[in-house]
């Protein structure tokens, strides 16, 4: 018989850390190994099976020691803020275990210490992990790639009112994918916070609006806008479920993988 795939959990007490617990104890060939939190977390030593929303104990209680829930686990699973999850990177890369990373807002220094990282672990990152999401950033690329640059394009995105980075993850991911489609930057062509007298709208530059309020899970738009016509390419997410999910996917699939840095186009095939 198989063993269950043992998964350690970053900021198992946060939204996303409690619905990943839940999703865990749930699928099928993955089990909780492990719940992380932050030193001083007043929920340090409470059952990860309470903290799941399960209605009785799991006999596993959240934990700071991070370095010995992760050696006891084969994967990690990190929603959590870019210091936390590059310290995890670089505990990941000391052990070789598998680090799925859905974690945004990283600096590039940030992203040099990952890259640094996943020479010695295998390491999933991206932006968004639904399928529909990683879809639609294929979508974009091609639209991108086949609507000249006198198409406007315009990433529009909304989130709860809890959320700390803008723009959002996935609609920079969709930015990059638009720019791959364009056969250019997006850090030389990114256009963001408009206010006042702006002056026109640069040809080829890609837009950004972050919109914030309530309980909105996600919500992302790619635009584009020609002359007398527009295309809309969008998603919504109506569960936090589903990134879970796919961020499980992602830590079945990199099993075995040699180390390096991949994304959710590699987990699902995506060209």
């Amino acid at each position: 018989m198989t063993q269950d795939l043992k998964i350690a959990v970053t900021g198992a007490a946060g939204r996303m850390g409690r619905t990943i617990l839940k999703v865990v104890h749930e699928m099928p060939g993955v089990a909780i190994g492990a719940g992380i939190e932050a030193e001083g977390s007043p929920h340090l030593g409470a059952d990860l099976g309470e903290l799941a929303g399960l209605a009785y104990k799991l006999d596993l209680t959240a934990t700071s020691d991070a370095a010995a829930a992760i050696a006891d686990c084969d994967a990690i699973i990190d929603f959590t803020r870019p210091a936390a999850s590059v310290a995890f990177a670089q505990e990941a890369a000391k052990t070789g275990k598998v680090h799925v990373i859905a974690t945004t807002g990283f600096t590039d220094e940030d992203e040099a210490t990952i890259a640094e990282a996943a020479k010695g672990a295998v390491i999933v990152k991206a932006g968004n992990m639904s399928l529909g999401v990683n879809l639609l950033a294929a979508l974009v690329r091609q639209a991108a790639r086949s609507l000249d640059p006198t198409w406007d394009i315009e990433i529009v995105e909304m989130h709860h009112r809890h959320k700390v980075d803008a723009p959002s993850g996935t609609a920079l991911m969709l930015g990059e994918a638009a720019a791959d489609g364009r056969n250019i930057a997006l850090k030389d062509n990114f256009e963001s916070g408009r206010d006042g007298i702006t002056g026109e709208r640069k040809e080829g530059a890609i837009g950004f609006a972050a919109l914030r309020g309530g309980s909105v899970v996600g919500e992302h738009q790619a635009i584009f806008a020609g002359a007398h016509e527009r295309l809309v390419l969008g998603h919504i997410a109506e569960d936090r479920g589903i990134f879970a999910r796919g961020a499980v996917k992602a830590a079945q699939w990199a099993q075995g993988r040699k180390p390096g840095l991949y994304d959710m186009a590699d987990v699902l095939g995506i060209d």
